[in-house]
């Protein structure tokens, strides 16, 4: 059985243990929300780097095998660093799903939803710069988003007002097909699905880095599975947000 630890800034990163325990169902896993200092979107990549390390000793100090950066901001800013100064520990990060979009397209522009630390940073640049010259990325940052997501407004007039003002020039573009850049916003997909309407694809991350984190533990030879599963939750702030998301991801 592999220990497997998952950090966000908040909630958003239960979109990927939602993934992972339907690839690594035996598993014991260690969330830890960053939720005192969440959104991480507009802090600098220092600040998100010193939170990295501080987490990460924390998951280490319970055991944790393998930790997986359940955030497209925190991947941005600090999991280079963390591979340098944890070299022994195998780190997972979020990947910015334009290569399925790109291929998918069929009117050769994709949107990207993101915080504006993701879409600044160099992992999701240099991924841009392999398809830019194939098709036409338009990108927007959530506004709002995940403030939403903490404060559980997954749907309703509020969550429609607030996705709608940055999804709109997306598809205002003629983007069908949108990226989600931000772990938190897939629990917004039923409305960005609504308001974008059946003929625009939008893309979640997730499953693909749970299949990932699937091949680097048997790549390093942790072994999986024999259980019992457990998951323990564990935030900075208050608790409030991350137990009513996961009563939803638990149930799914």
């Amino acid at each position: 059985m592999a220990s497997i630890g998952i950090f966000d800034s908040g909630s958003g990163g239960l979109s990927v243990y939602r993934e992972l325990v339907k690839v690594l169902p035996e598993e014991r896993y260690l969330y830890f929300s960053d939720n005192a200092h969440c959104p991480y979107g507009e802090k600098t990549p220092e600040y998100i780097q010193d939170r990295g390390r501080a987490i990460t000793d924390i998951l280490l100090g319970m055991g944790a095998d393998i930790i997986v950066v359940a955030c497209n901001t925190a991947t941005a800013a600090a999991i280079a660093t963390l591979r340098e100064e944890y070299p022994a520990v195998p780190f997972i990060g979020m990947e910015p799903a334009v290569k399925p979009a790109a291929l998918g397209t069929r009117t050769g522009t994709i949107g990207v939803l993101a915080t504006a630390g993701t879409l600044k940073g160099s992992k999701y640049l240099k991924t841009r710069g392999l398809y830019e010259d194939d098709v036409r990325i338009v990108e927007h940052v959530g506004q709002g988003f995940v403030e939403l997501v903490e404060n559980g407004i997954l749907d309703g007039p509020e969550a429609e007002s607030t996705v709608r003002a940055s999804l709109q020039p997306l598809l205002d573009a003629g983007a069908d097909t949108i990226v989600l850049g931000c772990t938190h916003y897939p629990f917004l997909q039923p409305v960005i699905q609504r308001l974008a309407g059946p003929d625009v694809q939008v893309i979640d991350p997730a499953p693909a880095v749970a299949r990932q984190t699937v091949r680097v533990l048997q790549e390093r030879g942790i072994p999986t599975g024999e259980g019992p599963f457990s998951v323990d939750l564990y935030f900075s702030g208050e608790p409030d947000s991350l137990q009513r998301i996961f009563a939803l991801v638990s149930h799914v």
